[in-house]
Formats: structure tokens, sequence, C-alpha cells
């Protein structure tokens, strides 16, 4: 065949792709002493906008009370209630999150703004939903699992769960609940610690919001793991009294999740 076994000639001029263009976001290596600058700059910006704050924080004592009342009736549900609640909570805090980055702006806060903040991000906030709530309804199904298997005689009691909890005899229970409850709580708090104020500020789309939440979990897991902790321990000493710390509570570890997206994802513009 002519021509066979000769070389084809090279290009000159060869295609090279161009470089990227438009902001690229960069991971940053976090420290233990960061958390807490997390939780100081959002008591600063709940202390300025305090009457948006107690708005959010009466919404986040609601769903204590809620919670509270699942439990005395219907203690099998509490787990799904509550992995619920860590589904909403982020979303809740949204408008906290606009708050603080309309501070950080230099812009003028109100409370109008923050609860429509998410209508011109609803495509990208809607499939970031349908993602937890698969979560939240596996997380609430495998509960349920859990105390149909140590519970075999039928669902207990309120009095029956809290002897249950406090029997050192029902260490496999409590073992198995805590495994199953944490694991499905770390998959969310993992995929939503920066996903959604991520989505807030850049409109981002959902999947590439929750890929950074994940490298920013696992790239800096022991001080997200601290996080984790400090979102965990406030939160259980605002159940005391009544809920009533959530007032608080809530919206400085909104307004502080905010910081936290803030000082973990860098943005490199151009």
């Amino acid at each position: 065949m002519p021509g066979a076994g000769k070389e084809l000639p090279v290009n000159p001029n060869p295609y090279v792709p161009p470089p990227p263009v438009g902001p690229r976001r960069e991971i940053v290596a976090l420290g233990f002493a960061d958390p807490f600058r997390w939780l100081a700059r959002g008591w600063q910006d709940m202390r300025a906008e305090l009457g948006i704050a107690l708005f959010y924080g009466l919404c986040f004592w609601g769903m204590a009370l809620t919670l509270g009342a699942v439990f005395r009736h219907l203690p099998e549900y509490t787990m799904s209630l509550l992995s619920g609640c860590l589904l909403v909570g982020p979303f809740l805090a949204l408008g906290l999150y606009e708050v603080s980055r309309r501070r950080e702006r230099g812009l003028a806060p109100d409370l109008g703004s923050s609860l429509t903040c998410w209508d011109a991000r609803i495509g990208s906030m809607g499939l970031l939903v349908l993602v937890l709530v698969v979560l939240e309804l596996l997380w609430g199904r495998a509960s349920l699992v859990v105390f149909a298997v140590f519970f075999n005689t039928g669902m207990p009691s309120t009095a029956g769960v809290l002897q249950a909890i406090f029997n050192p005899e029902n260490w496999e229970f409590i073992a198995a609940y805590l495994v199953v409850g944490g694991a499905f709580a770390g998959l969310v708090f993992a995929s939503s610690v920066v996903s959604i104020p991520m989505i807030l500020d850049r409109d981002t789309d959902a999947i590439s919001a929750a890929l950074t939440s994940l490298q920013v979990f696992f790239g800096n897991l022991p001080v997200l793991l601290l996080w984790g902790a400090l979102i965990t321990s406030l939160v259980a000493l605002a159940f005391i009294p009544w809920g009533l710390g959530l007032l608080l509570v809530g919206p400085w570890l909104g307004h502080a999740s905010w910081h936290a997206y803030r000082g973990s994802v860098r943005w490199l513009d151009g």
C-alpha cells in the first residue's frame, strides 16, 4: 500500500488547551485554633444583628420542642426526626449565612433578604436537598431497624428507652444505636459542612459544592472532627433547660458556620 510505514508529519500547530478561566477554589489547611476563631466571629455577627438572630433562635427552639414531644410519645422515631432536624437546620441557617455574608461585604443585613436569599439558587439547593433527604430517609429506616432488632416484643415506651439507655446490660443496643446514628450524622455533616454556604456565596452546582465539602472534611479531618464536637457539645448544652439555650446557640452556630466555610475554602478569581 503506498505510503505504508511512513510516519505522519507532525502537526506544526498542535492544539493547546486554554488555561482555566474564572474562579478557582483552594482548600485551606486548617489548624486547631480555627474553629474557635469561627465561633468568635460568629458571636460578633450575632451580637451585631441580635434581632434577626432571635427570630432564627425561636425557629431552632421550636424544632427542639417538637423533638422533645416526639421523644415523649414515639421514642422510636426520635432518631428519624433528629436526622430531619440536622437536615433542616443548615437550610434554616441559610438566612444567617446571608446576614454574615452581607456584613462581610459591607452591606446592611435585614430579615427580608435573609428569608429570600435562597430563591435565586433554588436549582442547586433543590438537588442538594434531594441528596440529603435520601440520607435522612435511610437514617430513619436504619434507626427503626435497630429498635426492631433489640426490642423484638414491640416498640418501647419513652420510659423503656430511657431504662435501656441507662442499663449497662443493654450496651449492645446503645453501641449499635450510636454507631448507626454516628455514621449517618458524619456523612450528613461531611457533605454539608461548607456546601450550603458555598452555594449561597458562589451559586455553584450542588455536586461541586458537596464534593468540595467532602474534600474540606477529609483534608482537615482532625480539625473538622473538633468542629463537629464543638457543635454537638454546644447544642447538647443548649437543651438544658427545655432547649432555651438554642435561642442563642442556634444563630451563633449558624453565623460561625459561615466563617467555617470562608476559612476553609479560598477563591482565586480570574
